[in-house]
Formats: C-alpha cells, sequence, structure tokens
C-alpha cells in the first residue's frame, strides 16, 4: 500500500489532543482513584449461580448485608442466575465466612446456591501484589528506556517513553473513568501494552533513521511523513489483526477475560496512535538529522 499522507502537518492538533487526554487521565487517577479488584484490596470473591430465576441482586445484596460483612458488592455476572460478589476483607481466616454465606443465602433467598469460584486475598498479599505490579511496570519501562538508548540515540529514547507513558497512563485513566475493576490481569495486560507500543515505535524509528541517512536534504519533518507512509501498511495490518483477536476474546471469552481483552484493545489502539503522532513529533522537537546520526554513529548497533 503506497500512500503520501502528510502526517507531520497533523503534529501538533494531535499533541493537543494527547496533552488534554494525558491530562484528564492523571487528574481521574489522582483524584478519583482506580477501583482495585480482589487481587490489590483483599477481600473475598464469589461467583454462584442460583436455581431460582426470580432472585435478583436487592435481594442477595440484602441477605448478606444482614451478617454485617462490612463492603459489599453485587452484580449480575455472565449469564441469567449468576452473580458475582465481593466482600470487604475484615479478617484472614474465611474458614468459617463461605458456609456462613452459602447458609444464609439459601434460607433466605429460599433458592438451591452453587459457589462455582471462591477467591480469597488477604490484605497483606494484596498489599504486596499490588506493589509487585507498580515495580513490573516501572522496570519494564526503565527497560524499554534503557534498549532504546542503546539501540538508537538519546532523542529516539525520550520519544519511546513519552509514547509509553502516553499509553498506559492514558489506558489506566480510561479504566479510573470508567470506574473499571482493575486486578491482576489488567497488570499483564499493561505489560503487553507496553510491549507492543515499544514494537511499533522501533518500526517507525528504524525506518526514520535508515532515511535520515540516505535522504540527508530532507529535514525530520518530511522523512518522519515519509517513513510513517512507507510503514503505514505493515502497521495496520499488524493492528487491525491484532484487534480481530482481541475483539474475539472480548465477545466470546466470557465475563473473566472482558478486562483484560478491553485493556488490550485500548492499549493497541492508543499504542498505535501513539507511534505515528507522539513518538514521531518528539524527533520533530529535537531537530534531528543525519547531522544527529554522525555524532552519535558509535552508539548504532548494526
Amino acid at each position: 500500500m503506497s500512500t503520501k499522507i502528510d502526517f507531520s502537518s497533523k503534529f501538533k492538533l494531535a499533541n493537543y489532543i494527547s496533552v488534554i487526554l494525558f491530562s484528564i487521565s492523571v487528574m481521574f487517577i489522582l483524584f478519583k482513584g482506580l477501583n482495585y479488584g480482589i487481587d490489590f484490596k483483599g477481600g473475598t470473591l464469589i461467583e454462584l449461580r442460583a436455581d431460582n430465576s426470580n432472585v435478583n441482586v436487592s435481594e442477595i445484596r440484602s441477605s448478606l448485608n444482614s451478617l454485617n460483612l462490612g463492603d459489599v458488592n453485587v452484580k449480575e455476572f455472565g449469564k441469567s442466575g449468576d452473580y458475582l460478589i465481593k466482600v470487604e476483607q475484615k479478617t484472614d481466616n474465611n474458614n468459617k465466612l463461605i458456609p456462613l454465606i452459602k447458609k444464609n443465602l439459601k434460607e433466605r433467598l429460599n433458592a438451591e446456591i452453587n459457589f462455582r469460584r471462591v477467591e480469597n486475598v488477604g490484605p497483606k498479599v494484596s498489599s504486596e501484589l499490588l506493589q509487585s505490579g507498580i515495580i513490573a511496570i516501572s522496570l519494564s519501562l526503565a527497560a524499554m528506556l534503557f534498549y532504546i538508548w542503546i539501540r538508537f540515540e538519546w532523542q529516539f529514547s525520550v520519544g519511546s517513553i513519552v509514547a509509553l507513558f502516553h499509553d498506559v497512563i492514558i489506558t489506566v485513566g480510561i479504566f479510573s473513568i470508567l470506574s473499571l475493576e482493575v486486578n491482576l490481569s489488567i497488570i499483564a495486560a499493561v505489560l503487553t501494552i507496553v510491549g507492543y507500543s515499544m514494537n511499533d515505535t522501533v518500526v517507525i524509528y528504524d525506518r526514520i533513521r535508515e532515511n535520515l541517512n540516505k535522504y540527508t536534504k530532507l529535514n525530520i519533518g518530511e522523512t518522519s511523513n515519509l517513513s510513517i507512509n512507507e510503514t503505514l501498511s505493515r502497521t495496520i495490518i499488524t493492528s487491525l489483526t491484532t484487534l480481530l483477536a482481541l475483539v474475539s476474546i472480548y465477545v466470546l471469552g466470557g465475563e473473566i477475560l472482558k478486562g483484560f481483552s478491553f485493556a488490550m484493545i485500548l492499549g493497541v489502539i492508543i499504542g498505535t496512535y501513539s507511534s505515528i503522532f507522539v513518538a514521531a513529533p518528539v524527533l520533530k522537537f529535537f531537530k534531528v538529522s543525519y547531522k544527529t546520526l554522525e555524532k552519535n554513529e558509535d552508539k548504532i548497533i548494526p
């Protein structure tokens, strides 16, 4: 696919949009916070199925509130009659809690209750998981920074890290805005997004550096246009095929995989956008040219 789209002329508008989205995301993350799941908040998660179709969310919540369990969240989950219950963690001892909840629900709802899944996470474990998740994301960003600094010049390194932070913060910000649950699977999705976005950015950066050496009379804006157009077919095909798989998982994979697949869908879309409209404009800001490559020739790894 041969295109001659003037991406460079749209860099400024795209940057304004990115700054606005990034700022909104940061504000929501700081002031609203994230809806942490059982993995990070601690507590008990129960997936149950009731054989009585007349059972509803309010009746289940009312039944559980009579046990003084603390914060209780109940919502429909999957098929009719399936519910997901989250109970605040007040104690590490859950040996008596689950039988108590099951007995209470059977008596009050007058229905046969089947607990299909039960997960318990103590407060200490949940805090350690949250800390480990933050460390994992931070280390992955640091590793990417080091790789780009060795593989390219420092200007490219700055551009790639700006794009990565852009992708991660906006993705997490959307989860905050929509109050979607953040658990370990979302951390896995964010780490995958980091790798995907970096791969997309490196492909474009590699072509930009190649064209800077090949067309020495072109400025960085013209070189970026040429390079993005040359790699556009690869970018679109890769993104579309990835999205097809992710949308299939989101639609057919069930409730458990919805959060992960939704995070990945956001990451692929935002990552594809940032590799073109965030990473490339940074090079234009630093006025990178073939002379920049000559000064740093000893850093280039063939």
